[in-house]
């Protein structure tokens, strides 16, 4: 009775989706030449817009968020175009969108927005499932996950978050957890099976706040993830069977957020600040190669961040293993907000760019 209430919602009683382009970022500093007007050979600029790339299964397709609580696109690296999946059903807008193993996509997304308190939505959003071929509005899963969701790319299984806020009076204040499930099909439409905690922040020897971030290419029993407000940030790994944890990073004052994955397993992209002995965080974060043997070795990729107020984040890496999708970010916004999405072909930028 949920599922249909909630999808009679969607389709019936929501409000028209957000404007397509993102809002106009903060002005540059004079004489500052944007990192987008100056680009290297081996990076080009998709849109001016957007955040939150992911690539499709196939390597051809780069999906994102047109805005924070906007429609999802998806552009076609071959010919430039770009199509508005979510244009065809009242919502909300939505803040993630990622492939499944399937070819469906799966949203986050909130059911209800105030536009006095956007972050009161950001924190209470609801996955659904949307088959991009049936023009139909996409199907509710019935559960809220906190920012990113992250599916597997070779199952019907997903990990997510969940926070305290989004959960009061069941969680503990401040506190986090991991979760994960299979999606399976039935009864027309999809459904959370099998889940189970991977584990609380009440099971750690320190405070922070967890976000699974990639299941690990050919071991599908490790996950990467975000040990958010232990040493300003790291980058950690989890077995799922054993809850045995792993710091990649292990850099105390440096912020180091896991971002995407290798699919040789070998390695993860970071939005990091080691270019900034001040430590700035995710504000002047870079991307960066992580090396996930434990020796916590690291590349520097870009160097939007040597521009000031500039950022780049949010990379993915593309299943073949020849292109990371990222973003352009500004400083003294949102964590996530993005002004275009950008294409870095990792074969021709050679192992170590420089900066």
């Amino acid at each position: 009775m949920f599922r249909r209430a909630l999808a009679a919602a969607l389709a019936l009683s929501l409000a028209p989706a957000p404007l397509l382009a993102q809002e106009p970022p903060p002005v540059a500093p004079r004489g500052v030449v944007a990192p987008d007007q100056n680009l290297p050979s081996y990076i080009k600029k998709l849109t001016g817009f957007g955040e939150r790339a992911e690539f499709s299964l196939d390597s051809k397709k780069v999906l994102f968020v047109a805005k924070t609580f906007g429609d999802v696109l998806e552009y076609d690296i071959a010919s430039g175009q770009i199509r508005n999946l979510t244009s065809h059903f009242p919502n909300y807008g939505f803040t993630r969108a990622l492939y499944l193993a399937n070819g469906h996509i799966l949203l986050g997304g909130p059911t209800e927005y105030d536009l006095k308190d956007p972050a009161k939505a950001r924190a209470n959003c609801w996955m659904f499932v949307l088959d991009p071929a049936s023009g139909n509005p996409p199907m509710p899963l019935n559960m809220k996950a906190a920012e990113g969701p992250v599916p597997s790319r070779t199952r019907l299984h997903i990990a997510w978050s969940q926070r305290a806020a989004a959960f009061p009076g069941e969680m503990v204040p401040g506190s986090s957890r991991m979760l994960e499930a299979d999606i399976v099909y039935d009864n027309g439409g999809p459904r959370l099976a099998n889940q189970r905690t991977i584990i609380t922040s009440a099971e750690l020897p320190f405070k922070a706040t967890l976000e699974p971030q990639n299941f690990v290419p050919g071991n599908e029993n490790q996950l990467t993830f975000s040990m958010y407000d232990y040493n300003q940030t790291d980058a950690f790994g989890i077995d799922l069977t054993t809850k045995k944890l792993t710091n990649y990073s292990n850099a105390p004052v440096v912020y180091d957020e896991p971002e995407g994955i290798f699919p040789d397993s070998k390695f993860t992209t970071v939005e990091s600040d080691h270019h900034n002995p001040a430590g700035t965080g995710f504000d002047r974060a870079d991307i960066y190669k992580l090396s996930l043997d434990g020796k916590s070795t690291m590349v520097r990729l870009t160097c939007f961040a040597n521009v000031p107020t500039y950022r780049a984040s949010n990379p993915v890496i593309s299943d073949d293993g020849r292109y990371m999708a990222f973003q352009m970010g500004r400083s003294g916004v949102a964590a996530g907000t993005g002004w275009g999405i950008f294409l870095y072909d990792l074969q021709a930028a050679g192992p170590s760019p420089k900066c």
